[in-house]
């Protein structure tokens, strides 16, 4: 399946995509929330939208897709986990994962608008497989970590540099600015995906590709780092891991480029759709 949210900011309903239809879920009476991975929400989703096809409004597609997922308990990010991303930041490949907090206020829909924030210089773009946890997971093996995995979602991981780095240090400072998260389309459940590890990622910036790679480049799979992340804290339902981003980011060119009030991004994951943002200036919006 294919979940979706949809509707104006504060007031979205979840829908589902079905033969590239977008279908009014809200009969359903949930939203797609930790409480509905939680209760076994997909398996009595699916039950419920087979028993329902033919009275399912269908949804413009002129209408604003919001996060696929209402707000989760917590966004954690792997920094330097594609290989050649560790190699044009001049770092060496890390021997564990590296992760760091997104707020989840930094949430937004997929085709929402990139806000540069107040006193930001290097807003920077990163495309990402995100997985999203389907069960609690505390202290899981390796080995059965797929288990806990509800599905995928594409993800920007808009981060401003100079925050990142130079304020102390800690990177959730770059990473958390309202509107650095958007998430979507969809999230595909796992079953609609052959090979997570397997998948081109690309990104482009005014009709410009710099990013363009494939989830192989990976460092620590998706089993290593829900194992790894569940040994220090417990994933919940609906959680996003968002699992790091490939080589081509402004900061790592030469030289450096970031964005600017009006500048475009779109970008995409196979079979999971794409997005396209428009970065505003904070005092423009």
């Amino acid at each position: 399946m294919k979940l979706l949210r949809f509707g104006e900011k504060g007031n979205e309903k979840p829908g589902i995509e079905i033969n590239k239809k977008w279908l009014d879920c809200s009969a359903f009476g949930e939203d797609w929330s930790e409480d509905f991975f939680e209760n076994k929400g997909l398996e009595r989703l699916k039950i419920w939208v087979d028993s329902n096809i033919d009275k399912l409004q269908d949804i413009d597609k002129k209408t604003r897709l919001a996060s696929p997922i209402k707000r989760p308990s917590k966004i954690i990010c792997v920094g330097l986990n594609y290989s050649l991303h560790a190699k044009e930041s001049g770092m060496p490949l890390p021997e564990v994962p590296i992760l760091f907090m997104k707020a989840t206020s930094s949430l937004c829909g997929p085709n929402d608008a990139i806000i540069i924030p107040k006193n930001s210089t290097k807003t920077d773009w990163e495309v990402e497989l995100a997985v999203v946890i389907g069960k609690k997971a505390t202290y899981v093996k390796k080995e059965n970590a797929m288990d806990y995995v509800a599905g995928y979602c594409l993800h920007n991981d808009v981060s401003e540099r100079d925050f990142q780095l130079h304020h102390g240090g800690q990177w959730v400072k770059g990473k958390s600015s309202d509107h650095f998260a958007p998430l979507g389309p969809f999230l595909v459940t796992k079953d609609e995906i052959k090979d997570p590890h397997n998948l081109r990622l690309w990104l482009k910036v005014n009709g410009q590709m710099m990013q363009d790679s494939n989830t192989s480049d990976l460092v620590f799979n998706i089993p290593t780092l829900v194992s790894y992340i569940s040994q220090y804290m417990s994933l919940l339902p609906g959680d996003i891991i968002s699992t790091g981003t490939p080589s081509g980011v402004g900061l790592g060119l030469k030289p450096p480029r970031y964005l600017g009030h009006g500048d475009e991004v779109e970008l995409g994951i196979d079979g999971l759709g794409s997005a396209k943002q428009q970065a505003l200036d904070f005092d423009n919006v």
